[in-house]
């Protein structure tokens, strides 16, 4: 299975579920095209839950930067939930941690943006 993404919206906040790899060769940029036609309808707010992503690669950190650098220029917040540790150490080497505000689980984002689930 290649990297799938699966979405619902809770209060006008967008959860992306990310699965599988992103990665140069399973990512291509179906994530930031998603993205690109959220904003683009007016969503705000994105939660992407990164429980069920395997791993990530550079080019993964990148695709995550230009969402968020997308998402920023359209006067929204993204934030990351439920990164599983693999992922996290990844941000962590890269430093990506201090980029982008990471929650433990979907909960603590809803909260975050003033939602309770």
């Amino acid at each position: 299975m290649g990297f799938q993404l699966y979405t619902r919206e809770i209060d006008r906040i967008v959860v992306v579920e990310a699965v599988g790899k992103l990665t140069l060769t399973d990512g291509h940029t179906k994530l930031r095209d998603l993205i690109h036609v959220s904003t683009g309808q007016g969503a705000k707010k994105f939660i992407l839950n990164l429980a069920r992503t395997e791993l990530i690669d550079s080019y993964g950190i990148a695709e995550l930067v230009r969402c968020y650098t997308v998402v920023r220029q359209a006067g929204g917040e993204m934030k990351l939930a439920c990164v599983n540790q693999k992922v996290l150490d990844v941000l962590q080497i890269s430093r990506m941690n201090w980029v982008f505000e990471i929650h433990s689980d979907e909960a603590g984002s809803l909260r975050a943006f003033g939602k309770h689930e």
